[in-house]
């Protein structure tokens, strides 16, 4: 059954793929990507609604067992605890590391709450 959480999530790791996408073709550089888009404005077009979608997907299903939105939730909750480990690994050639390195490390404490909820989704689909 397809309701508006699941579009929610959709809509969140589509856009987490083409940000990774766009990462990988760039190197990470601003405007390098097959978007012209600087680091920020990437990260706050493509990386900052897919949190947002992922809590309010949760939040708005809280009554039905959904299990694949748990599943979804989770992908969601690895993608960006993968971005944020990214972060951290090219912190180094970065022209502010500490800023990068801790961007990274709250990125992947996001990523595992959000997974998390998805791990609680999941839970309650199976219990009732």
């Amino acid at each position: 059954m397809v309701s508006i959480p699941h579009i929610l999530s959709g809509i969140s790791i589509i856009m987490l793929i083409i940000y990774g996408i766009d990462v990988m073709v760039g190197g990470g550089g601003a405007g390098d990507g097959f978007l012209p888009l600087d680091a920020m404005t990437r990260g706050i077009g493509l990386g900052f609604p897919p949190i947002i979608l992922s809590f309010i997907a949760f939040f708005i299903s809280r009554k039905p067992p959904f299990k694949g939105l748990g599943i979804m939730l989770i992908v969601t909750g690895i993608l960006i605890i993968i971005g944020g480990a990214i972060s951290i690994v090219s912190a180094g050639e970065a022209e502010n590391p500490a800023r990068m390195a801790g961007e990274g490390g709250g990125l992947i404490a996001i990523g595992a709450i959000i997974a998390a909820l998805g791990g609680i989704k999941i839970k309650k689909s199976i219990n009732e």
